[in-house]
């Protein structure tokens, strides 16, 4: 005989007051998510420059990884505060039933689908706006002319001779493009460690797309903000179907105790 298969449980949902895209919280979200994101960029910095594998297929691989568990990090970051925001509307929307009163600022604080995508574009835009102006300004960066052996320290004093070798003497000073370049490269170094620093085409595209890469980040966030609907359905559904199965026990058992009652009287017959 087949055995039975299970039932699937029955999807249970519960309303909720929908709130607003910025609430009170709003601010102080973005600045939670500003400081997770520099502990994240401080890691990864960390954690590349130890991944920085000649073999070109390693450092994709390991690096692609790290950018991987960011965005984890960040989805499941924004997913439990989509949980908070779905369950404080349900507790209004339970108060609305009870006819009790509910304030406009609490209701902006309950569940909005583009509430994370605020948050996380307000706690990046610290990053992205050097972001945008590195990736407008930015040109291939080309081979430095290099350093000049000892031994032709005594012909760069001749007259004839040390004109034309200038150029490798006189140091470059640092421009606010570079210090702009190096600041934006830490942020998204997974992404240029997988590029590799002697690829300078691949590291142009990167340079060019990193306002794009830096929003990934707080996409994820976003998108887990939005799960949080989801989530709380989980819940609803775990708790019904767990009452379910306990009444469905506890029939069982009385149907049991009440075929041994009416069993005992023939027994004593």
């Amino acid at each position: 005989m087949a055995d039975k298969k299970k039932k699937p449980a029955k999807i249970v949902t519960k309303p909720f007051v929908k709130g607003s895209i910025f609430d009170e919280n709003t601010v102080r979200n973005a600045l939670k998510f500003f400081g997770t994101l520099l502990m994240v960029i401080l890691m990864t910095f960390i954690v590349c420059t130890m991944t920085s594998f000649e073999s070109t297929f390693l450092r994709m691989v390991s690096n692609g990884a790290i950018a991987l568990l960011v965005l984890f990090i960040m989805y499941n970051i924004g997913g439990k505060l989509g949980t908070e925001a779905v369950a404080r509307g349900e507790i209004m929307y339970q108060r609305q039933e009870k006819g009790l009163d509910v304030t406009e600022n609490e209701r902006r604080l309950s569940f909005h689908p583009m509430k994370g995508f605020v948050i996380g574009a307000l706690g990046t835009l610290l990053v992205l706006i050097p972001a945008v102006i590195l990736a407008i300004t930015a040109k291939k960066q080309m081979t430095t002319i290099g350093v000049l052996p000892s031994w032709t320290s005594t012909l760069v004093r001749r007259s004839e001779i040390g004109d034309a070798l200038a150029a490798y003497t006189e140091e470059k000073a640092m421009e606010w493009s570079d210090i702009l370049r190096a600041l934006v490269r830490a942020c998204i170094m997974p992404f240029i460690s997988m590029t590799g620093t002697a690829n300078k085409d691949g590291l142009l595209l990167v340079e060019r797309l990193s306002p794009v890469i830096l929003l990934l980040p707080a996409a994820a966030y976003g998108f887990g903000f939005i799960s949080g609907r989801k989530e709380r359905t989980r819940v609803h559904t775990e708790i019904a179907e767990s009452q379910r199965i306990r009444k469905k026990r506890e029939n069982k058992e009385k149907r049991a105790r009440k075929a041994a009652a009416d069993k005992a009287p023939e027994q004593l017959n």
